[in-house]
């Protein structure tokens, strides 16, 4: 590249820019240099191949391409990642350390169980913890992720009306305020969905609850189950989910609960106490482990007696004589069966318990209170500035506002997202829940300083004060300052380009 067609602009304050590693390459700079093997045959058979296509780079080269992006990488250890619905706290590194022992780390799943008494007894305290703060006995630590604890839990329901007779009944009752994965789900497993609207205060209702309970039969006798969120995706709190589940009941239905949301109530409310059957937990969200790309997951159930036969396998099971053993199908014939290799993602069992295990009872409560406490002081600051819909009633652990008082402006609540990104913070989750427009769904979580939220606050007012002044154009063009900028985005999801191709 000659001198004269370099941007140097890119490079300012370390903000890189960085080209694919195909654009880098030089054929004569390879990191690995092999000579050519004459009259010997591949080990598969196979004829050799040509060239594969792979950048001819060197090491440097290579090393610097990936530290390059990793700076661009925005997380927990950033900054504030207020993300709502999602629970992005903090990992204590004493959970890292834990995870990272030799007895944890290089232990391998096909190994007798006998050498593997530590690990056993681990994952054994855990399922008697989650049993322990969801109420709820039965507990398989296998599903892999929250998405697939939902399909454990609602598999689980469809097991149990199949060995019950319960063929007819094929309806499932869902918010309209749902996570997606919710009916997605139900569908899945074979149900049909059945939407109850959401009422003006945010929650469901008991009258609308019996007009789908009871909508094609007066008996509710097609109803398999409901799936619910509880605290819901509105940040508060079913206030009539007692009587809701009864009324579920009483027409042999099962209550899902999603327990995405569980850290606002964990060691303050017991999910069986208010009517759940089965339960997923993410303990990459409540209990601390990484989340998302960090990952990977874990989404253990936890289910009623009743139902606990059903649930899938294995589970660790103690015996008389003190030894560790796995429960399969063979001990437990009603189980659905195995839905992942393995016993589960233990690295992140080991993570879960040392945080619960470093907390105790009274942490885990006050984590919970801290979690519902900075949500509402965020609400109380800014909702004035933007639209509360729900008023001034306290939310659980996250808050919601709109975008209706910038709209009137021309902002939108996509431009203050892409603000919030020019000013160094990822913004929390948009457009979600579907049930209002423009929603902005904020959850600080209890890891966060009052300093930190504050320092947020602070940010928010200042676009919404610069959008009461007018001055608004410079939204519709942020982020300005980022290595990547505002995209086209209708025009990505119409044509996008899902390969690079050399000139």
């Amino acid at each position: 590249m000659s001198l004269d067609k370099v941007d140097y602009s890119q490079d300012r304050g370390l903000n890189y820019e960085e080209n694919l590693l195909w654009e880098k390459e030089h054929s004569e700079h390879s990191g690995v240099d092999f000579p050519d093997l004459k009259d010997t045959p591949t080990r598969t058979g196979m004829d050799m191949r040509d060239d594969i296509g792979l950048p001819q780079l060197s090491e440097p080269q290579v090393v610097r391409h990936f530290v390059r992006m990793s700076t661009w990488n925005y997380s927990i250890d950033h900054g504030f990642f207020p993300l709502g619905s999602c629970t992005m706290k903090h990992n204590p590194r004493l959970n890292e350390k834990v995870a990272r022992m030799k007895g944890f780390a290089h232990i391998h799943p096909m190994q007798p169980a006998s050498t593997a008494q530590g690990a056993l007894e681990l994952m054994h305290e855990l399922q008697n913890w989650l049993a322990e703060l969801t109420g709820l006995p039965g507990v398989c630590l296998a599903p892999a992720a929250g998405a697939h604890g939902e399909l454990a839990g609602m598999m689980t329901i469809k097991r149990a009306h199949e060995q019950q007779g319960n063929a007819h009944k094929k309806i499932i009752l869902a918010p309209d305020s749902s996570h997606g994965t919710n009916p997605a789900t139900a569908v899945m497993c074979g149900f049909e969905v059945r939407s109850i609207p959401t009422a003006e205060t945010g929650r469901l209702s008991v009258e609308a609850f019996k007009e789908a309970l009871y909508r094609t039969d007066e008996k509710g006798a097609d109803i398999a189950g409901m799936m619910v969120t509880n605290p819901n995706t509105c940040g508060l709190f079913e206030t009539d989910i007692l009587e809701i589940s009864e009324l579920l009941h009483a027409v042999g239905g099962y209550f899902y609960c999603d327990g995405a949301n569980f850290n606002a109530i964990v060691g303050k409310a017991r999910p069986a106490d208010f009517g759940a059957d089965v339960m997923h937990i993410n303990l990459h969200k409540t209990f601390s482990t990484p989340h998302g790309g960090g990952g990977p997951g874990s989404g253990p159930i936890c289910c009623t007696e009743e139902l606990a036969q059903y649930m899938p396998v294995p589970t660790v099971i103690k015996g008389d004589d003190g030894l560790y053993t796995l429960e399969n199908e063979t001990d437990r014939p009603e189980t659905l069966g195995k839905l992942k290799a393995f016993q589960g993602q233990f690295g992140m069992f080991v993570r879960a318990l040392s945080y619960m295990m470093s907390h105790g009872a009274d942490g885990l409560r006050q984590v919970s209170e801290d979690a519902v406490l900075n949500a509402n002081y965020i609400l109380s600051q800014l909702s004035d500035d933007f639209h509360a819909p729900y008023g001034g009633q306290p939310c659980m652990h996250e808050c919601l506002l709109t975008d209706k008082k910038q709209k009137e402006h021309g902002v939108s609540t996509l431009d203050m997202a892409k603000a919030l990104v020019e000013y160094g913070y990822h913004p929390m989750t948009v457009y979600f829940p579907l049930v209002l427009a423009g929603t902005m769904l904020i959850e600080p979580t209890e890891t966060e300083s009052k300093d930190a939220i504050d320092r947020f606050i602070a940010t928010m007012k200042g676009i919404a004060n610069d959008v009461r002044e007018g001055d608004t154009e410079k939204f519709h063009s942020y982020p300005i300052s980022t290595p990547r900028k505002r995209l086209d985005e209708v025009k990505a999801a119409r044509n996008p380009i899902l390969r690079w191709k050399k000139d």
